[in-house]
């Protein structure tokens, strides 16, 4: 007779005591060349993270050159002094480094990730790239070609052809935020490599720009390494650049974006605020993120669960540009798509979910939860070298004090159920919300005017 084999269980873990969490506190300093360096340690984190913050700001970009600044970033990565573009690629290969850039508003960025045991190769690379890029004309050429290859593309896409016109419509044409951020196919043709390098010598200084450095630091000499890489960069000081005052008109109104015979129409509707130095801040994420922030929020609950009018719609704010002095400004929006025949049901329904909202308040199951959300996943947000380095930047960036994420979690748990609805009241009143539709006008255009949410208007898509 044979025996039953018997399965051996190993014990259950179990789970341990819970540990505090606190978004981890960069280390300040600055270097004999004037570049100011955060650095952050984080044991276990075998992959460093490097982000450099330029103050080439897209309204720095000379008059009919809008996108240099992207050209300018992505020309970082295409070759050195030293070596060419194909030569540099190589280098950052054997690294097994990754280097990606952009151009926003408040700047130019740089993100380096790397194994640590090859930092050192790597910040030679990046040292190298900023202290004497090549900005060959033959590959500026190729930027440019590639820039101007995916304009059209943008323009197609729905999402983004809705964003260009909210910009457009919220901010006067003098102002640079009018205008797309990379760019259009006239201003990008006219970027050759002199201009390129001209805009580099006028803003690209060590002065004037920052680096953070996050990852496992252990036995790191990173004083003398940055002293050997970043602090060979030199450039000359600089005066700080005015600031130009944005103004915003948010008067309700509609502009749909004609596309005959689109089967969905993409909705963003938007107005602007102020931006995180502002003490509202915190009661406008949470009331926000419990307006349209999941797949839980109010405005899913109604046109997505409900209604059946839309795979989701979120709501958000984001910043386009800090100032510590209240200039600051950032974008308020909602956005989503809906089948084109209920577009004017969807509109509808969006409005009364803002009406009750404001008659009727949020509830405490709604703000607990929320703040579960927010607060509660924070250590999986934060897990990656990269993730942090990234908000760092974007502290400094916004002109904000090192500790501003931990302090943000602490505001966003003591942050009430009245404070979050007033924030979100107000960051979305029913009466000044610019409305942009990209869809099929001669469909959508009635009923939509039948809603009484703004005066409609149809431009063509191009």
């Amino acid at each position: 007779m044979t025996e039953l084999a018997t399965m051996e269980f190993h014990p259950q873990p179990q789970a341990g005591e819970a540990r505090p969490w606190a978004f981890p506190a960069p280390d300040r300093g600055t270097l004999g060349n004037g570049l100011t360096v955060l650095r952050c340690h984080r044991p276990g984190q075998q992959v460093v993270a490097v982000e450099v913050l330029l103050a080439a700001p897209l309204e720095a970009e000379p008059e009919g050159l809008d996108g240099i600044a992207t050209i300018m970033a992505r020309a970082f990565s295409e070759g050195t002094d030293k070596l060419s573009a194909e030569e540099f690629a190589a280098e950052l290969e054997r690294c097994g480094a990754t280097l990606d850039s952009y151009a926003d508003h408040p700047g130019v960025r740089l993100s380096l990730e790397v194994p640590v045991s090859r930092l050192p190769k790597a910040l030679d690379l990046l040292a190298d790239a900023l202290r004497a890029p090549a900005f060959a004309d033959s590959e500026v050429e190729r930027l440019v070609r590639n820039r101007l290859d995916e304009i059209p593309h943008e323009t197609a896409n729905p999402a983004r052809r809705a964003a260009k016109e909210l910009s457009k419509e919220l901010f006067p044409a003098t102002s640079r935020m009018s205008r797309p951020r990379q760019g259009t196919e006239e201003t990008v043709e006219a970027i050759d490599s002199g201009a390129v390098r001209a805009f580099y010598e006028k803003h690209v200084r060590p002065a004037t720009a920052t680096t953070v450095i996050v990852g496992d630091l252990t036995g790191v000499d990173l004083d003398a390494l940055l002293a050997d890489t970043l602090g060979s960069w030199t450039g000359s000081s600089a005066e700080p650049r005015p600031v130009p005052p944005v103004t915003a008109d948010d008067t309700g109104r509609v502009v749909i974006v004609d596309r005959p015979g689109a089967v969905q129409t993409q909705l963003l509707i938007g107005r602007v605020g102020a931006d995180r130095h502002d003490r509202v801040w915190p009661a406008q994420v949470l009331g926000t993120y419990c307006l349209g922030g999941t797949l839980t929020s109010r405005l899913d609950r109604v046109l997505r669960e409900e209604k059946g009018y839309t795979y989701g719609v979120r709501a958000f704010g984001q910043v386009l540009r800090s100032a510590p002095d209240g200039t600051g400004i950032s974008m308020l929006a909602i956005s989503g798509s809906v089948d084109t025949p209920n577009t004017g049901p969807a509109l509808e329904d969006l409005w009364k979910v803002l009406r009750t909202l404001a008659a009727e308040g949020l509830t405490d199951a709604e703000r607990d939860i929320a703040v579960q959300n927010l607060v509660g996943v924070a250590p999986l947000k934060f897990e990656t070298a990269a993730a942090v380095a990234g908000t760092l930047a974007d502290q400094v960036e916004q002109h904000l004090p090192d500790d501003y994420q931990a302090t943000l979690y602490q505001q966003l748990a003591a942050t009430g159920t009245v404070e979050a609805t007033a924030a979100a009241v107000s960051a979305f009143p029913v009466d000044r919300l610019v409305t942009v539709l990209v869809g099929d006008a001669a469909t959508i255009e009635e009923p939509v005017k039948a809603l009484g949410i703004g005066e409609v208007s149809v431009v063509p898509a191009e």
